[in-house]
Formats: structure tokens, C-alpha cells, sequence
């Protein structure tokens, strides 16, 4: 067995370094003295050395001044050159080997390193001087800047709110985006809350562009302010999420948006629950999944989704982890730990949540007096449960049996098992007083969310945000853009992430190996409805695309007595017969019907119709032949995202099944009631989307 060793003695040289000192003199008095005995013995020309000398000299005061070296240097390194030489050339003529040479040499080699060290030592403190004064010279120029903007801000307070400040540091931010002052407020009682209360007219006042705000907030104490003062609006442009889909943890902090400062912004919910506000079209869908994200990365959260909406908030989270049997796939683990999408599945999640919050009141009684705490330690052991609910605060105030007893759940959840560690994190659509009129929903809910996305009906900032001033819903008129705040985090304005589908896929995969498992005290509490809540039969609404039909079969009225609209598929009739005067007539009227409405109502009962031959009989429009419905629903699908019109489908069918556009209209009125299709504007434009390529809301 052989081994390398290096040896560890002796000096190590590095030549590629340049000269110093003392290598410097050495290096030219050893060439003098090699060149003068081997000159005299040949007889070289004692003037050639002169010369050489002469030519090193001037070559290196020329690229002493290249390089903007100092006077002293460049004197003092010819200067070597021309001594060097004229002791060679006398070397050469009198003889080098003499004590007289000898010691003249070694004077010179001496007196060379000196000042070679004595410019090394000028040239240093030359160059930090240099870099000195510069630093002096931005100081100077930052210093001013900052007095100019103090001067400006403590004039307009004084203008607009009738306070002189006296401006102690402006802290420009990083990404230049805004700045913050530090200021004391004057003797006799003025809080910061004057200032704040007049936030929209110092933007006004200081010309600010739209979505850039001056908020003032508490100082380091009562007689202290700082106002932060946004001048670039990082609102208005659209970020997608961080592609950093590396490990959190509920103490570090779960990011969900960015300040107008363009700084993260992260919550810690821990002891907190968390409300998000938004009505449809806001981006509260998108700040749905960039929670669920954040949840997803955090190695000590399982989450719980509640979504009675067909479960669309919770599906994108799934599906990449399932095959097409309902089982996993192989490394993959979905990124939400339980779906419901059932009134039957939600009472399962919340009964479930509370036996296992309640056992371990008991079961961690040993560990909490172990770590001398009231709070069971959370970690990847023992990891916390975050219900999100999406519109939760619907369900609090709904009337309705079923709903009203989701509704004590939730409540009891929020209200019981804080210190358990289960959290909840409720969706609504708008900020009134029926939904955040429950005590136990602000009293718990202390991280806020309030996405505007411009809309101004039912966004009562005040409610959402008790107490906080100078907040209005037209600062924030993007979608995704809205205000936020929390324990650690004033309200103030902030922005959400754009999350992509494909990146939901991304983080599912790149996230599977963080998720924990639910500790074995809380497993045992949750027993067989959280053991096989993957099972095939409780998955397969998630893997089942088309809704089928539950309405029976019906035969087409016949046309005896009445006008019959099914000849509208026919051949032209010949012109001024009977036949063809009633054609006529009905085109017009569905026509007239097409150009205001877009589409026909269902008809009633068969009591309330007209009767036969006094009128049109609009229910010889109904086709409830099945497989015209079923072919129907498969050109929905097949249509994608750009969905089709009923006149398409119509034409399409015409020759198969006969089935005209108005039987078409009616059953695609049914599935946009019953949340199969979507439908897309209106009147002869309107077209209609399959539920599975329907856009977000």
C-alpha cells in the first residue's frame, strides 16, 4: 500500500509572485555583481551597462506612470536601475572583486530595499487614502440626498398635518423602491396616529405614483415614528412564486406575498389562525394555493382542505400524486395530507381533528412538563394541522342545517385546540359584517388578508383591520394585490404570488420527502376515517371527470296543435306555403329570442304551459334522449379551454340525432346551474367551457 505524503520542511516558494524588498535588492545587486567580473573578464565595454541600466530606468518610469504610480515610487525604482549600473561600470573598470566594490555593493543592495520599502509603505497608504475619500465623497453625496428628502418630509407633515417632526435617520431601502424615516414626534401628547390618519393626502401631496403609499407606524417607543415611503410600485407587475421550493418551519416563518418594499413578507401561525378575504375575481384562488405552497414546504404542518366547491382548491394538490387507479404514484406524496370536497368528508375531517386535538391533551401531558410548557412542542415529530377551509367564513353564517353544524365544528376546533396545535386558515368572499361578525373568528384570526383586486363592494377595510388608519381599497387595484397584516406585521399593502399549474406539479414532487407524518398518539385518535381517507372508494370523485345525468328520460312533444320548431332543421320549405309561413315565423321569433337573451329558459311544468295551438310550445324543445347528451357533453370536453357555442353543437348532432339548438341551450343552461360547464359571455357570443378547462376564479 503506497501512500502520498508532502513534505512539510524547509521554505515553500512561490514564484510567481513579484518582487519585494528585500527579493527586489537582492535580485539587483546579485545581477550587478554577476555581470561586472564576467564584463571585465571579456572585455565588454563598461559603457554598455550604462546603458542597459539607463534603458531599464526609463522603461520602468514609463510604466510606473501607465499604471498612475506615485512620484516617489517611480524615482525611487529608476533610480535603482541608474545605480545599479554605475556601480557595474565602475566594477568593470577598476575591478569587482575588491573589498572597495564588495562593500559598495552591498551599501547599494541595502539602500535599494530601503526605499523599495519605504514607497511599498507610500503606495498603500496612498491607495487607502484613495479609497478614503472616495467613500467621503458617496457619504457625502448619500448624506445630502438624505437631508434633502428629511427637509422635504418634515415640510410637508408640517403643510399637511400640522406636525413639526424632527428627522433623526432616513434609511434608504435595498431595492430601491422607497426609503424610511425615523423621526420624533414634538412635546405635548402627538402620537404617530395623526400622521397615519392622513396617509392618502401626503401621497397626494408628494406626487407619489399609483400603488405607492407613506404609512407611518409606531417607533422604537411612544414618541417615535416611522413613515415608510414607497416610490417605485412593485404592485402593478406580476411575480410568479419563488422557485426556491426549499424546507420552512411554522417558527422561521411561511412566505405569502411581498411588501410594496419588495421584501418577503412571512407569517407564523403557530398560535395564529388566518383569514383571507377576497371576492371573485380578486386572485383569492391563486393566494389559496400559494398558502397551500407554503404549507407543502414546511416540514412540521399536515394540511387539511375543506373545500365544498367540488374541492378545486385542494385538487391540483392531489392529482399529480394519484394514478388513474386511485393509487400513489411511486415517490410521490400529494401535497395536501386530506381532502374534502362532501358535507359527509368535512364532518369526518373536523370530528377527526378534534379527537386527535383532544387526546393529545392527555396523551402529551409527560412531554409538556418534561419541556416545562403549556404548548405541545411542534416539530416534524409531532407536526401541527392547518385546516384550510376554503369560503369557511360562509360556513359560519350559513343558515343552513347541514352547513350550521360544519359551522360548531370549525368554532369549536378554532376555539379548543390552540395550544394542541391545529390551526385553521378560513377563505370568504367579502369583508362585511356578516362574516367577521363572530367574536371567535377576530379574536383568533390575528394574520389578515384583504385581496381588493379594485373592487369596492363589500371591502370594508375597516372591519377586516380595527383600528388601522389611512388604508383604501383603491391603492391596491390589481388582482393578486390587497393589504395584509398580522401580530409581527402591521396591515399594510402587499401582493401575492402568481402560482402556475405547472409549478403546483413541481412543488408536489420537489416537496414529498418534507412532508412529516401524523405522530402515532394523534394517528391512534384518528383511527380508520384518517387511515384510509386515500382508499380507492373515497378518491374516486377525484378521478371521475363527467358528472352524469340524473334527470329522466322524456319523449319529444309532438307537433299536433301547435307549431312545431324541429322543422328548423329541414330542408327549405317552398316559399308562401303554409309550412313555409310558419317556419318563418318561428325563425323570427328564436331570432328575436337569440339577439336579447342569448339563450332560452327551461320551461316550466306542463301546467303552467300554453295549451296546444295557442301559442308556441317551447317544450318541443326538450330532448332528453341520453345519448344526445352524452355526445353533447363529449364535444364540451373535447372543445378545451375555448370552449364552444350551443349553434355548433347543434350543427354538429343535426344529422346524428336531430337535435336542434335550442334543446342544446336548455342542457347547457342545466349543466352551468349544476357547475358541470361554465358559460362566457353573453347573447350570440356566449360560449361555454367544461368545468375541467374552466378558468380559475
Amino acid at each position: 500500500m503506497t501512500t502520498n505524503t508532502q513534505a512539510s520542511t524547509g521554505p515553500v516558494w512561490d514564484w510567481s509572485a513579484g518582487h519585494g524588498p528585500v527579493t527586489g535588492a537582492l535580485s539587483a545587486t546579485t545581477g550587478a555583481f554577476a555581470l561586472a567580473p564576467t564584463g571585465a573578464a571579456t572585455g565588454m565595454p563598461p559603457g554598455w551597462a550604462l546603458a542597459a541600466g539607463t534603458a531599464g530606468a526609463v522603461g520602468h518610469a514609463i510604466a510606473g506612470v501607465r499604471v498612475r504610480n506615485a512620484g516617489r515610487t517611480i524615482a525611487t525604482r529608476a533610480a535603482s536601475w541608474l545605480v545599479g549600473a554605475g556601480w557595474t561600470t565602475w566594477a568593470m573598470t577598476t575591478g569587482p572583486l575588491t573589498w572597495a566594490a564588495l562593500g559598495s555593493l552591498a551599501t547599494i543592495g541595502i539602500g535599494i530595499g530601503a526605499a523599495a520599502r519605504s514607497s511599498a509603505l507610500w503606495e498603500e497608504a496612498r491607495e487607502l487614502e484613495a479609497i478614503a475619500a472616495a467613500e467621503r465623497q458617496v457619504a457625502q453625496e448619500l448624506s445630502a440626498e438624505r437631508r434633502a428628502i428629511a427637509a422635504e418630509w418634515v415640510n410637508r407633515i408640517q403643510r399637511v398635518c400640522a406636525i413639526t417632526l424632527r428627522v433623526l435617520a432616513v434609511e434608504m431601502w435595498p431595492t430601491g423602491t422607497g426609503f424610511t424615516i425615523d423621526a420624533e414626534l414634538p412635546p405635548g401628547g402627538t402620537t404617530y396616529d395623526k400622521i397615519a390618519g392622513q396617509a392618502s393626502q401626503l401621497s397626494a401631496d408628494a406626487r407619489l405614483p399609483h400603488g405607492c403609499t407613506a404609512i407611518a407606524s409606531q417607533g422604537i417607543h411612544q414618541g417615535r415614528v416611522l413613515i415608510d415611503v414607497t416610490t417605485v410600485n412593485v404592485l402593478v407587475e406580476e411575480r410568479t412564486y419563488p422557485s426556491n421550493y426549499g424546507p420552512l418551519s411554522l417558527y422561521t416563518g411561511i412566505p405569502w406575498g411581498y411588501r410594496t418594499n419588495a421584501a418577503e413578507i412571512c407569517v407564523y401561525l403557530r398560535e395564529q389562525c388566518a383569514l383571507v378575504v377576497g371576492p371573485t375575481g380578486s386572485g383569492k384562488t391563486n393566494m389559496v394555493h400559494v398558502i397551500l405552497a407554503g404549507f407543502a414546504r414546511t416540514t412540521d404542518v399536515l394540511t387539511w382542505v375543506i373545500d365544498l366547491n367540488a374541492g378545486s382548491a385542494g385538487l391540483p394538490w392531489v392529482r399529480p400524486a394519484l394514478n388513474a387507479n386511485g393509487a400513489f404514484v411511486e415517490d410521490v406524496r400529494p401535497g395536501v395530507d386530506w381532502l374534502a370536497s362532501s358535507y359527509d368528508e368535512a364532518l369526518l375531517m373536523l370530528n377527526t381533528a378534534l379527537a386527535v386535538g383532544h387526546h393529545r391533551k392527555v396523551a402529551y401531558q409527560d412531554l409538556m412538563a418534561e419541556r416545562n410548557t403549556d404548548q405541545l412542542p411542534i416539530s416534524a415529530k409531532i407536526p401541527q394541522i392547518m385546516l384550510v377551509i376554503d369560503e369557511g367564513a360562509e360556513i359560519l353564517t350559513s343558515t343552513d342545517r347541514n352547513m350550521k353544524e360544519l359551522a360548531k365544528k370549525i368554532l369549536e376546533v378554532i376555539r379548543m385546540l390552540r395550544a394542541m396545535g391545529i390551526r385553521t386558515v378560513l377563505t370568504a368572499l367579502g369583508a362585511t359584517g356578516s362574516v367577521l361578525g363572530n367574536l371567535m373568528i377576530r379574536r383568533e384570526a390575528k394574520t389578515r388578508i384583504c385581496l381588493t383586486g379594485g373592487e369596492v363592494e363589500g371591502m370594508d377595510l375597516g372591519k377586516v383591520f380595527p383600528g388601522v388608519r389611512g388604508l383604501k381599497v383603491d391603492q391596491a387595484p390589481y388582482k393578486g394585490a390587497g393589504f395584509m397584516g398580522s401580530p409581527e406585521s402591521p396591515a399594510a399593502l402587499f401582493k401575492n404570488w402568481r402560482i402556475l399549474p405547472n409549478q403546483i406539479r413541481d412543488i408536489v414532487a420537489a416537496t414529498s420527502a418534507l412532508h412529516p407524518q401524523l405522530d402515532k398518539v394523534s394517528r391512534q385518535a384518528a383511527g380508520i376515517a384518517y387511515a384510509t381517507r386515500w382508499d380507492a372508494d373515497r378518491t374516486a370523485w377525484m378521478r371521475d371527470g363527467a358528472h352524469s345525468s340524473t334527470d329522466d328520460d322524456r319523449q319529444e312533444p309532438g307537433s299536433a296543435g301547435g307549431l312545431k320548431l324541429s322543422a328548423l332543421r329541414d330542408g327549405q320549405p317552398t316559399t308562401g306555403s303554409p309550412r313555409a309561413d310558419e317556419d318563418a315565423l318561428a325563425r323570427k321569433f328564436m331570432e328575436q329570442i337569440d339577439a336579447q337573451f342569448g339563450t332560452t329558459d327551461e320551461p316550466g311544468d306542463e301546467s303552467e304551459q300554453p295549451p296546444l295551438g295557442q301559442g308556441l310550445n317551447l317544450s318541443a324543445l326538450r330532448s332528453e334522449d341520453n345519448a344526445a347528451r352524452q355526445d353533447v357533453l363529449a364535444l364540451l370536453l373535447a372543445a378545451g379551454a375555448e370552449g364552444t357555442g350551443a349553434s355548433a353543437i347543434a350543427r354538429a348532432l343535426a344529422d346524428t340525432h336531430g337535435t336542434t339548438r335550442q334543446t342544446v341551450v336548455g342542457w347547457l343552461k342545466t349543466w352551468v346551474d349544476d357547475g358541470t360547464a361554465v358559460r362566457i359571455g353573453t347573447g350570440t357570443k356566449a360560449r361555454y367551457v367544461h368545468h375541467r378547462h374552466a378558468p380559475e376564479s
